[in-house]
């Protein structure tokens, strides 16, 4: 399966800037820029309608030394993301409502200190505590031994520090703030990607979008993957908390999962020895495409929702994790092109997509913190929208077996 080719005016917007934006390079490979420590507010660009700061930091002891943080702070939302970490999403908070989780790993772990071929190939799970990963491109899913070499779990680009980094400010409202990182994911013989993820932020708003072009370099033909693995806790997640989305049909992942399909609209309170259940899912969207999903809790006046395209993620992993706090009490809402079985399965299965030499594609998710039951209703609302009279099929057996 081949993606379109992003067009070229898409393409030029990830190097070159509108002339009506400041753009600041702190990490540029090429010519030898690393800024670590910087900052920069509105008081400094001189904007007075809106009040923000963006401060990258680098930080220091144990395994986080050398780790990079950067964080968009405003009045609506605090926005951190690791550019050392794929550009990942460590958490976002808003009136008092944490997009984000409690993971056992509580430092920004500097790559350079996890093996992803540890422990049969899990040794991703070693830096693991983000809001939003990015597992792909090269591939995703679960770890298998296949083609003479270990494709670990959720593949490299979450433990692949960025080679370049730019933050983009508009200079006239609405201050669109987009932070863009270059991850590459280059190997002799193997592999030529390279991603330009990003991330967008209207100051005063409880949204932010993520958009993300991949390019195959490479003259040979590709295979990518990649699973959006977004992830909530508390204060979201509770016992009774929902998950609401327009489901065309779920599955369960294994067969330990089938016991939850009963269940699989709402969550436990932490619950021991619970461990995870997968479900996969293929959602409903309206006529061009477009679904959103979203988790609340049980009162429904706060919840996180995500926006994204069937065409560049037809499915969705729902991750129930409501083991105990320790242990990491998770939901994790993940749009993706494959399902997170291996990578062998996926190819089996036809989910594994290409791209042509010097081909592009790209992928647009939109999150939004839900505060208060009139956002956390509306929102379910446009779900029930696009489910419409459309009925939900439930498989009682696995699609398939690792």
């Amino acid at each position: 399966m081949k993606s379109k080719i992003v067009p070229l005016a898409v393409a030029l917007s990830l190097t070159s800037f509108a002339a009506s934006a400041k753009e600041f390079v702190l990490i540029d490979n090429e010519k030898g820029i690393a800024k670590g420590d910087w900052s920069i507010s509105s008081k400094d660009l001189g904007i007075k309608s809106e009040k923000f700061t963006i401060q990258n930091t680098v930080l220091k002891g144990g395994k986080q030394e050398g780790s990079e943080l950067l964080t968009i702070t405003s009045d609506n939302l605090t926005i951190k993301l690791s550019p050392t970490r794929g550009l990942g999403i460590l958490s976002v908070m808003g009136d008092g409502i944490r997009m984000g989780w409690d993971s056992p790993v509580n430092e920004v772990v500097n790559p350079r200190y996890i093996n992803l071929e540890s422990r049969g190939g899990i040794g991703w799970l070693d830096g693991f505590n983000e809001m939003m990963v990015r597992c792909g491109f090269e591939w995703t899913g679960h770890a298998v031994q296949a083609d003479g070499m270990m494709y670990t779990l959720h593949g490299r680009a979450e433990n692949t520090p960025v080679s370049k980094l730019i933050v983009d400010v508009l200079d006239k409202a609405p201050y669109t703030i987009t932070i863009k990182g270059l991850i590459k994911e280059n190997t002799f013989k193997k592999s030529n990607l390279e991603t330009w993820v990003s991330l967008s932020y209207v100051p005063g708003t409880k949204d932010f979008t993520i958009h993300d072009v991949l390019t195959n370099k490479s003259d040979y033909t590709r295979d990518y993957q990649i699973i959006y693995h977004s992830n909530f806790g508390t204060p979201i997640l509770e016992e009774g908390a929902k998950f609401v989305a327009p489901v065309k049909e779920i599955s369960p992942f294994n067969d330990y999962a089938i016991n939850g399909l009963d269940d699989w609209r709402t969550y436990l309170g932490p619950t021991k020895n619970f461990d995870e259940m997968v479900f996969n899912v293929y959602p409903y969207a309206d006529e061009n495409g477009k679904t959103q999903v979203m988790v609340a809790n049980k009162t429904g006046d706060k919840g996180a929702g995500i926006a994204f395209d069937t065409k560049q993620l037809p499915v969705l992993s729902l991750w129930k994790n409501t083991d105990t706090l320790k242990q990491g009490y998770v939901t994790g809402l993940e749009p993706g092109t494959s399902f997170a079985y291996p990578v062998t399965i996926e190819r089996e299965q036809k989910r594994v997509r290409q791209l042509a030499p010097g081909q592009s594609t790209e992928f647009t998710l939109t999150y939004s913190l839900l505060s208060g039951k009139d956002a956390v209703a509306e929102y379910a609302n446009k779900i029930k929208t696009i489910q419409g009279e459309q009925e939900t099929k439930v498989v009682n057996q696995p699609m398939a077996k690792e």
